[in-house]
């Protein structure tokens, strides 16, 4: 499977089907191995005599001078750990210096992760990937696998910089600011092969003496006030029993401490766990922080710490009003309590099978009797009277039997309670986990709203889980609304099941069904990301009513879910003398042009036929094929110099695009290559704007492959996260574009 982003070939990643991506360096053959993750190859390492092997790609690849640049692999090996490095060159083909990993702490025949990073020297025009271990004696073999090179893999949306993320380039990410001195280890850890956020490195931070150990992230960025922010790292604890924790830090303008908000790690090993926290900025904030720590260690006690992120709190359902921390129970119960009842709350234990992250909230009752849980009261961001809401819990019966009614208490601004909404109690489903979702109006003046659940254990001894808590204002299922001022109509889906699979199909007036492109190709039986999708369609029909056909599909079995359709929309094409030409691969290119007199080409459509002259036989025999598709030439107008400009970073891709026209001229829309352009001018006056180009074009099929380009959750937050000065950000870019769809300079 190809690695996103992966400057090495797919037969150098993968070692399939052969190891020509390969060459021994030093004190070793190399073979091709089998058993890999990434396809069925593997490169086998056997060394030749006792002491350090080394292999490195056959090719060498560009980089740029200064850039931070990340090589990974899956390594497997029962007698010797390793370790791997990127080989910086110059453009002579010189050896500038390696930049190395460090040594997996034990050997391990389970695939484990190793992985470096570093700046690339200022003279470095090209760098190689080596793959290292020291044999113990001749015929001791090393497996690689799965192996990566190119611009560091980032946690979309981190505030945090990758070192401190990941710890690849070296420990200064991280301050040992309580009895801890800070370094780095790399432990075998087997990530899943695509997961490739999972690197070696990780931050350790050791206790000096016994005591309150703590590590703090070098790293404040900049946060703001009243905004819900997350943060999260994989924590691997010296015992099971350690108290350990990560914790959000408030600063403000002197950089003094305001307020924390900490949550411990129940782990239930000393394996690799991650542990949520979250929190709302306080008033006064200006900065985040970030720490990790234990209590009461003892004096040599370690906690490693992997993929850490401070991120903006993702809302697993899009719009709803209740906080992470009162949603996912992550660092605890939130602001719910029982209220009556016999009934008693607590955070679960850590869980692989919580609805949401790793926890669930715990009820229990010894008796058969009914308990209210109640939440704290949470703003609805909007005067929520006569707008219609939903909620929602997911729930599972884990002992015993329950019965469930599900409630929400309606209150003004002042807190004073307007109304509640309750439903009809009845028997929580069983087995495992199902959402219980409700809609209601809120009343006049309701500003804020509460859940409550009244809880009725039907047999003694009962235990209930809840998670995924929402509540959030009920909208259209799906809608499509037109976008004229871009050549787009705008799809929204709301409330769909993320982790299933969707199609979303075009349908047009004569029941003609086309798919939807998206930003890894077309909407055919993709992955859901997020409950709610909002898609910009820029290859609808001008002029011409069409619907919307969305069908989702279990991921496991492929069965039908749901089926949706949208209302009929129509997309205005506008002044009739005017057309679009489109990229479909990157739809901020589009443009709309002036065409010239005559509305569009005169199309030849080829013929592709043979004739053979037979001698003695009057007619020839001819040999012949479907016709060619339609060519012709375009002619448009550029009426000042940013049309012009805009036109020819359009055409600068040589990729197909789309020619759209309003009803009427006899075309619709149709995809075509574009051949030699000329741009004439039209007047010997040398100040004139206006251009005639003329554009040949040759129709093609619909392009399939290909995704809309894009960084989803790209943000100007990102780029502060990862360039320090505007001049660093001009080093890195060409255009605003490669800014946008951050496509770097020699990346």
């Amino acid at each position: 499977m190809p690695i996103p982003g992966n400057l090495l070939g797919s037969t150098t990643e993968m070692v399939d089907p052969n190891t020509s991506g390969w060459a021994a360096l030093a004190n070793c053959a190399i073979s091709l191995g089998s058993g890999g993750r990434n396809g069925p190859g593997t490169l086998r390492l056997t060394a030749t005599a006792a002491g350090e092997m080394q292999a490195r790609t056959a090719a060498s690849y560009p980089v740029i001078g200064g850039t931070t640049y990340f090589a990974f692999a899956d390594a497997s090996s029962s007698t010797q750990p390793e370790r791997i490095g990127i080989r910086w060159l110059s453009a002579g083909n010189a050896e500038l210096g390696i930049t190395w990993s460090l040594t997996t702490s034990a050997a391990s025949s389970s695939w484990h992760r190793v992985s470096v990073a570093g700046p690339a020297p200022a003279d470095a025009v090209q760098a190689q990937v080596l793959v290292s271990a020291t044999a113990q004696a001749a015929g001791a073999v090393h497996y690689w696998d799965n192996l990566y090179l190119g611009l560091p893999i980032r946690y979309t949306g981190n505030l945090l910089g990758f070192n401190v993320e990941s710890a690849e380039i070296d420990a200064s990410g991280w301050e040992g600011e309580t009895n801890a001195t800070v370094s780095r280890v790399v432990p075998a850890v087997s990530w899943p092969v695509d997961f490739y956020l999972g690197g070696g490195h990780m931050a350790a931070a050791t206790a000096s003496v016994a005591g309150d150990m703590v590590m703090a992230a070098a790293e404040r960025p900049v946060a703001e006030a009243g905004t819900e922010y997350l943060a999260y790292a994989y924590l691997a604890p010296p015992t099971s029993t350690a108290d350990c924790w990560v914790e959000l830090r408030w600063y403000d303008a002197a950089d003094a401490l305001i307020d924390t908000v900490r949550a411990y790690l129940d782990q239930p090993g000393t394996g690799l766990y991650r542990q949520i926290v979250s929190g709302t900025a306080p008033p006064g904030t200006v900065r985040a922080g970030m720490a990790a720590g234990i209590d009461s260690a003892s004096a040599g006690q370690a906690l490693f710490a992997e993929g850490v992120v401070m991120a903006l709190t993702p809302e697993f359902q899009a719009g709803t009003v209740v906080p992470y921390a009162d949603a996912s129970f992550e660092q605890g119960v939130g602001s719910w309590e029982i209220v009556s009842g016999p009934g008693t709350i607590a955070r679960s234990v850590w869980s692989s099978a919580a609805g949401d992250g790793t926890y669930y909230l715990v009820v229990t009752s010894a008796t058969a009797a009914a308990s209210v849980l109640r939440s704290g009261i949470w703003p609805l961001r909007t005067d929520g009277g006569g707008l219609s809401w939903r909620w929602q819990v997911w729930a599972q019966v884990a002992s015993g039997a329950w019965d469930i009614a599900r409630s929400v208490r309606w209150y003004d601004d002042e807190g004073t309670e307007v109304g509640v909404t309750t439903d009809t109690s009845g028997a929580a489903p069983t087995p495992g986990w199902w959402s219980l979702t409700n809609d209601a109006v809120a009343p006049a003046g309701a500003t804020q709203a509460a859940i409550e659940y009244t809880l009725t254990a039907t047999a003694a001894s009962s235990t209930l889980w809840l998670d995924r808590v929402a509540l959030w204002q009920a909208l259209s299922l799906q809608t499509a609304e037109p976008l004229p001022d871009i050549g787009a109509i705008r799809l929204t889906l709301r409330e769909l099941h993320v982790g299933q699979l969707i199609s979303i199909w075009r349908v047009t007036p004569d029941g003609a069904r086309v798919l939807v492109r998206g930003p890894s190709g077309l909407y055919d039986r993709v992955p859901i990301p997020a409950d709610e999708l909002i898609i910009e369609d820029y290859e609808a029909p001008l002029g011409t009513p069409v619907t919307y056909l969305v069908e989702t599909y279990n991921a496991g079995t492929g069965a039908l879910t749901e089926r949706r359709h949208t209302d009929p929309v129509t997309l205005d094409p506008g002044d009739p003398n005017t057309c679009w030409l489109k990229d479909p691969a990157n739809p901020q290119r589009n443009m709309r042009l002036v065409v010239q007199a005559g509305g569009g080409p005169d199309w030849t459509r080829p013929a592709r036929a043979a004739e053979y002259v037979v001698r003695g036989r009057q007619n020839p025999v001819t040999v012949s094929d479907v016709r060619g598709g339609r060519v012709g030439d375009l002619q448009v107008w550029t009426r000042d110099d940013a049309e012009r400009e805009a036109l020819r970073l359009l055409l600068s891709s040589g990729a197909p695009l789309l020619w759209q026209t309003a009803p009427g001229f006899g075309v619709g829309q149709v995809y075509a290559t574009v051949g030699d352009v000329t741009e004439a001018r039209v007047s010997p006056y040398g100040r004139e704007p206006w251009r005639g180009w003329t554009l040949p074009l040759t129709e093609t099929d619909m392009p399939t492959a290909t995704g809309v380009n894009g960084s989803a959750g790209r943000t100007w937050r990102d780029i502060l996260t990862e360039c320090a000065t505007w001049q660093e950000v001009l080093d890195s870019y060409a255009t605003w574009e490669d800014v946008l769809l951050d496509r770097r300079i020699g990346g």
